[in-house]
C-alpha cells in the first residue's frame, strides 16, 4: 500500500477555448483525478487578467483543485497538462503534511465573528 498525501492544481486555461470549451476541460480533468485519487474540492476563480501575455492572450481562467492521490498520479497530470490545447498554464503542488481542505462550515464562524469586528469601530466613534 502506497502513502497518500495532499495536493493543490491550479490551471489556467485559454478563453479561445470558449465558456463550453472551458468547461469540457475543467469536467476532463476532474474525471480524470476522481478517477486516480479523490477529489477533495473544486474552485473555480472565473476569468481573470494575466500578469504577463502568455501566448499573445491577455485573460485566463483559473481553476483550482485539491486532492489527495498518491506520490505517482501528479508528475502523470502534469504530462497530461502540458500536452492538453487550452491549458496554457498549469502548477501541482504537495500540501505540507497536517494542511487540510477548508470546510464549507468556515463561513458561518466569520459571520458569527463579523457582528463583534463591527462593534468595535461604534466604540471608537463613541470616544
Amino acid at each position: 500500500m502506497a502513502l497518500k498525501a495532499n495536493y493543490e492544481t491550479v490551471m489556467v486555461i485559454s478563453m479561445k477555448q470558449g465558456e463550453d470549451g472551458i468547461q469540457a476541460l475543467i469536467e476532463k480533468f476532474k474525471a480524470l483525478i476522481e478517477k486516480h485519487a479523490t477529489l477533495q474540492s473544486v474552485d473555480e476563480w472565473g476569468k481573470r487578467k494575466l500578469a504577463y501575455l502568455i501566448n499573445k492572450e491577455a485573460e485566463g481562467y483559473y481553476v483550482l483543485m485539491n486532492f489527495e492521490s498518491e506520490a505517482e498520479f501528479p508528475a502523470e497530470l502534469d504530462r497530461i497538462y502540458k500536452i492538453t490545447d487550452g491549458v496554457i498554464r498549469s502548477l501541482i503542488i504537495r500540501k505540507p503534511e497536517g494542511s487540510e481542505v477548508p470546510v464549507q462550515e468556515e463561513p458561518e464562524a466569520e459571520a458569527e465573528e463579523a457582528p463583534a469586528a463591527e462593534e468595535a469601530p461604534a466604540e471608537e466613534t463613541a470616544e
